[in-house]
This record gives structure tokens, sequence and C-alpha cells, in this order.
């Protein structure tokens, strides 16, 4: 983790705890497991790999996105392997598929990738723009598979998952909620 003053310090989590208040308790969880599975993995950062695996371990309904649980466990089977030699390569490497705006990424928030950043802001607009105070798993999701260049759909495009069809299955399952 970068150092920082503590006066910089407490700006950004002071940032990062209004920004975590309009997640859903699913969601939260969600960002809590992505730290631990950062902080156990070596890795100075949270990044879109950390949150998708997450997602897909504390928020249900967002496996059903996915052409059945055989594609989840596979998606699952390349983020286990992260830490044992696929993914190794992004160790001490922070991931900035540029797609983050270069605001966000000279703010962002400490200990989060840019990518992860701009996915966390997706999300929240996602919600905003259907009226919802709150993000949700779908949300998350759908703003993982938005970023083509993110270190997550890498890991769903070698598991198979496709994330075009992703996003019409996410749309989907708005719809019906």
């Amino acid at each position: 983790m970068p150092h920082s003053p503590a006066a910089s310090r407490g700006a950004i989590d002071a940032r990062l705890t209004v920004e975590l208040s309009r997640l859903t308790v699913e969601l939260a969880s969600v960002v809590a497991g992505a730290r631990r599975r950062a902080l156990r993995d070596g890795d100075r950062q949270i990044d879109t790999a950390h949150l998708l695996h997450s997602l897909l371990e504390c928020a249900p309904a967002v496996g059903a996105a996915f052409d059945g649980p055989g594609r989840v466990a596979r998606v699952l089977g390349y983020l286990v392997q992260r830490s044992i030699g696929y993914g190794l390569r992004w160790q001490g490497a922070v991931e900035d598929s540029g797609v983050a705006p270069l605001v966000v990424r000279k703010n962002q928030m400490a200990g989060w990738s840019p990518s992860a950043v701009a996915a966390m802001a997706r999300a929240l607009d996602r919600a905003a723009q259907r009226e919802d105070a709150r993000a949700h798993g779908l949300d998350l999701l759908a703003a993982l598979v938005a970023d083509p260049a993110c270190r997550a759909v890498e890991v769903l495009g070698r598991a198979g998952a496709d994330p075009a069809a992703l996003t019409r299955r996410i749309a989907e399952l708005s719809q019906q909620v």
C-alpha cells in the first residue's frame, strides 16, 4: 500500500466510507472479501479479478447470469489459480485498463486499482440510473464486463464466459427484479 500522510489517508478513508455506504450489505461483503483476498495474495491493490472472485462467492444472484453452474465453477477455478501461477504476472503491477477517467486515476482510493475504482463507480451509476440508492451484485458484474481490458474480463474469457452474453443475461435478470 502506498505511504501517505495521515491527513491524506484520513481523507481517502472518509471518501471510501461514503462510497461504501451506497452499497448493499451483499456488495459490502464483496468488497471486504476482495480486500482480504488481495492481502492474502500479497497484492498491493484490490483489482477487478479480486472483485469478481468475491462477487461469485458472496452474491448468489450473480451466478444466474452465467450459463450454468459449470461455468461459474470454471471461472472460480481460474481465480483460485491466481495465487499459484495464473495471475502471478499481475503481482506488483497496477491494473489500469485506461477506462477510468484521468481524474479517477489521480484521486483513486488507496489500495484499489484504477480499473476497480472505475468498476465500483459504474456499479453505483447503474444503480442511480434505475433510481436505486444502493448498488447490487448484478450492478458490479455489469460494470466489470463493461471494461474489456480489465483482469476480470481476462479471467472470464479464459474460462469461456462471453462478456456480451453476460451483458445480455444481466439485462434480462435486472428486468425481472
